[in-house]
């Protein structure tokens, strides 16, 4: 029996399938996040899912602070036991698809549950102040489709490419977790773009775009002059774009282009 198997018998506590909870056994992956989210003593993070607060530990010795979100109350005892020598934690019990995130700069770093992903990463980026970088552990699959672009390119890759640029950094075995997942995950960062970079657009204009592409991708096989509404048909062709080519192959500048 693994350690983290041992706190949570000793607890009786159970992993929730409904809260998406695989809890890392593993301490690699927790370094690897840390360091490909260059935490440093200036940073105030953002966790969701603290789990055990094995993550939350190492961010703690890293950083400023962290603003820990989780939302199953019955593992709040068990982490205030973890971490009370940490003064720099605060921990909140609750939904974090709720939360507001702070107006100072901030950096979301976390073991994401795989059931909330699309929609977790969605709060941030499209958030009134949103963060200045996201390192997440996530399900590989998801982690592969985020980091596609062009020719490729899925709606989920391209709601991130909008705000800023996503890396794929390195495979996690199922192995790793308690309980096991069927699937593995991956390790990726999302590094937002600040608003003196070119390729920064305010947000009322990106998810316009991602309005548009998303009436695309929904007949994803099809070509654009059967899936992109008629009105923006000669804007696009006035930008040298291709009416028989698919959604798919479309770059981040491309929709920008002919959609704003």
């Amino acid at each position: 029996m693994n350690k983290i198997s041992k706190i949570l018998e000793k607890n009786n506590i159970f992993a929730k399938k409904s809260f998406g909870q695989n809890f890392l056994t593993n301490e690699k992956p927790i370094l690897d996040i840390v360091k490909t989210a260059s935490v440093s003593k200036k940073d105030l993070i953002i966790e969701v899912g603290p789990g055990l607060g094995i993550l939350t530990k190492e961010l703690a010795k890293n950083s400023k602070k962290v603003i820990s979100l989780e939302l199953d109350k019955s593992l709040l005892p068990l982490l205030n036991e973890h971490l009370k020598e940490y003064e720099n934690v605060e921990i909140i019990n609750q939904d974090a698809l709720k939360f507001i995130p702070p107006k100072t700069p901030y950096k979301v770093v976390a073991n994401i549950p795989y059931n909330i992903t699309s929609p977790l990463i969605n709060h941030f980026l499209q958030a009134e102040n949103p963060p200045t970088s996201m390192s997440l552990l996530v399900q590989k699959e998801v982690a592969e489709k985020l980091c596609i672009l062009d020719p490729d390119m899925t709606v989920l890759s391209l709601q991130v490419a909008l705000f800023g640029k996503a890396k794929y950094i390195k495979k996690v075995p199922a192995g790793y977790f308690h309980p096991i997942p069927k699937v593995d995950s991956a390790i990726i960062h999302i590094e937002l773009y600040d608003k003196k970079n070119p390729n920064y657009l305010e947000k009322e204009k990106a998810l316009k775009i991602l309005k548009i592409a998303k009436t695309c991708f929904s007949n994803r096989r099809k070509k654009l002059k059967n899936t992109l509404p008629r009105e923006l048909h000669e804007n696009a062709i006035k930008k040298g774009i291709d009416l028989s080519r698919r959604p798919e192959t479309l770059s981040t500048q491309e929709w920008a282009q002919f959609c704003l």
